[in-house]
């Protein structure tokens, strides 16, 4: 396992981090315990969940994990977030400080902790104002609470106004963010990516294997059935398989993925992590697994390492959209610096 400062902190996470939203659910308590000894055991120390992933009852699974493995629990760093209503009253929603300190709180009861080292606003708030969403997270830091702030699911103007309004007032600035990005889905790089690294805010990539699809299990124009995730559920939202199968785009990745993969004598599912593992910014990938073995074939993607041509191969065949202005090749070339003169 390789390690990593968290974004611009000075807390030492795991290049991987164990993503939990299937604890709970599609995975028991007993099947979650060992999928967590499993990326200990493989030296990992970042855990991801959220009060809404099933219910609270990842939360729940991890805190008791926790509280039966004390010599373990010290060297991990805990994340979760909040945001998302728990229930159903109109202010068990959103960023307020309202709702914040009672879903904090509520979290910690769950991990049966008194501290999170890393607390994420689940989504923008538009209602709030960003500056009571500020002032309770530097509040809860100063209570000894949490140990950072970060934010998932936000756009590039979203994060630079977060950063600029803590700024001003002297609050402690957030020190990540969790986008979805994989080898399919890379819009972030036009405004989201740029703006964190000017924050220097480090990424945490959700979805790194575009729900499945990057593992190379799935084929053009044969729809998946049975026990995977696009077979139990074919028409789950932004993985449904009818618009990215019609894409050709999709399977030019692919295709390249796989190709890339034999090369190199490794898994799609290793080639497409170590391709976003290598991408600027990058602090950890998060890992979703329902089994322990689909956990450790993930794992093993650390120990690959792609070398530059094989990086931009696949960077190039998954060249994201940007017909629209103002992006497009000229703001693309600009942001590699393309257009800057030969020196």
């Amino acid at each position: 396992m390789k390690y990593r400062t968290l974004g611009n902190s000075g807390s030492v996470v795991s290049s991987q981090c164990l993503g939990t939203m299937t604890f709970g659910k599609e995975a028991d308590e007993s099947a979650s315990h060992a999928i967590l000894n499993a990326f200990i055991e493989a030296g990992g120390t970042f855990i991801d969940t959220a009060d809404v992933y099933s219910a609270g009852i990842s939360e729940e699974i991890i805190g008791r994990w926790l509280a039966a493995h004390p010599t373990e629990t010290k060297q991990t760093v805990i994340a979760t977030k909040g945001r998302f209503p728990m229930g159903v009253g109109s202010n068990d929603r959103g960023t307020s400080r309202r709702h914040l300190r009672d879903a904090l709180d509520a979290s910690l009861r769950r991990l049966g902790v008194e501290f999170v080292d890393l607390y994420q606003m689940h989504a923008w708030d538009a209602l709030t104002p960003i500056e009571e969403t500020l002032r309770f997270l530097d509040d809860a830091i100063s209570a000894g609470k949490i140990g950072h702030y970060g934010f998932s699911n936000y756009l590039g103007w979203q994060i630079t106004k977060a950063v600029a309004a803590a700024k001003h007032h002297g609050w402690t600035p957030p020190v990540t963010l969790q986008p979805q990005y994989n080898l399919l889905v890379r819009g972030i790089e036009h405004e989201v990516v740029p703006a964190s690294l000017d924050a220097n805010i480090g990424l945490l990539p959700w979805s790194p294997l575009a729900g499945g699809w990057l593992t190379g299990k799935y084929n053009k124009n044969d729809a998946p059935t049975g026990a995977t995730r696009l077979g139990e559920d074919p028409e789950r939202g932004m993985e449904a398989w009818g618009p990215r199968n019609e894409d050709e785009r999709t399977w030019r990745v692919i295709d390249t993925v796989r190709d890339v993969a034999k090369e190199v004598g490794a898994t799609p599912a290793a080639v497409s992590l170590a391709w976003l593992d290598a991408q600027p910014g990058v602090t950890s990938v998060i890992l979703g697994a329902r089994t322990v073995d689909q956990l450790n074939q993930n794992i093993a993607a650390v120990d690959l390492e792609l070398d530059d041509e094989l990086i931009n191969r696949l960077s190039q065949v998954s060249a994201p959209r940007a017909e629209v202005y103002p992006y497009g090749a000229a703001a693309v070339a600009q942001r590699h610096r393309d257009l800057l003169p030969a020196s």
